[in-house]
């Protein structure tokens, strides 16, 4: 969290926050609120390891994928032919695995892009967030002084 410079403690009023899980392989972040903090800040999250981030939104949606600090590809959840990066076609094998669109040649939207991209973010960075430390306390901090868009 430091590296986003969230710091730990109570919940803001705003309702914009970050709570940090302790995974298998990892941490995983999850953020509150639609401030895209994590997404926007992947690569400072990636310095030293690999980081998986997905955003979704009534507005907007994404995946991104950095790795020591370096961007190595981004797309919408709907727009796969459209990634860029410094290497875009890494996870490649990978997103084809999971069924996503990957010309964007299916007639109708992926059923589950957020599950898809989830599952993508997990074989990515080799993180796995078992149900039950998920529902284990986290450590939260508020993003009112970093919030973006104030």
């Amino acid at each position: 969290m430091r590296r986003i410079r969230v710091t730990p403690g109570s919940p803001s009023e705003s309702g914009q926050g970050i709570a940090a899980y302790t995974a298998d392989g990892g941490t995983v972040l999850i953020e509150y609120g639609w401030a895209r903090t994590v997404y926007d800040k992947a690569h400072l999250l990636s310095t030293g390891t690999a980081v998986a981030a997905v955003y979704m939104n009534i507005k907007n949606d994404g995946f991104t994928y950095c790795v020591d600090g370096q961007l190595i590809t981004r797309f919408s959840l709907y727009a796969y032919s459209l990634r860029k990066g410094g290497d875009p076609d890494r996870l490649q094998t990978d997103v084809e695995d999971l069924g996503m669109d990957i010309d964007g040649d299916q007639p109708d939207f992926p059923d589950d892009p957020v599950s898809s991209a989830l599952a993508l973010a997990e074989r990515a960075t080799g993180v796995h967030l078992p149900s039950a430390r998920f529902a284990s306390p986290a450590l939260i901090g508020s993003t009112d002084h970093i919030y973006p868009y104030r």
